[in-house]
């Protein structure tokens, strides 16, 4: 069952610095909503079990959030994490409204 407010968009173009509290790591961000992100790319060694600090960069911007982590999923040379964004500014939501498709664009399916 699927639980999210609000739907994920693909992206390839932005960039995370994340902190554990001990030590900085940099990762892409692969998809995003309103009130989460998907990390890839992120060291084996980045502790994910608590909460993260996160400056999302790309497209001439900067965002700074604390994010919890829901998922993580370890790969060959690097992981992969899921985010609920604790706290963001007002301008990250613009940001992600802005990447949001349109009503029209958003194609629904009816069964008869």
């Amino acid at each position: 069952m699927e639980k999210r407010r609000y739907q994920r968009m693909s992206i390839n173009t932005l960039w995370a610095d994340v902190s554990d509290g001990k030590r900085f790591y940099s990762g892409m961000v692969t998809d995003l909503s309103r009130f989460g992100l998907r990390l890839t790319d992120l060291p084996l060694k980045c502790d994910t079990s608590q909460r993260l600090s996160i400056v999302v960069s790309g497209q001439g911007k900067n965002f700074k959030m604390l994010a919890r982590p829901c998922w993580t999923k370890n790969g060959g040379t690097g992981k992969s994490v899921g985010v609920e964004i604790m706290n963001a500014s007002w301008g990250w939501t613009e940001f992600v409204i802005s990447h949001e498709p349109s009503p029209a664009d958003v194609r629904s399916e009816v069964a008869l």
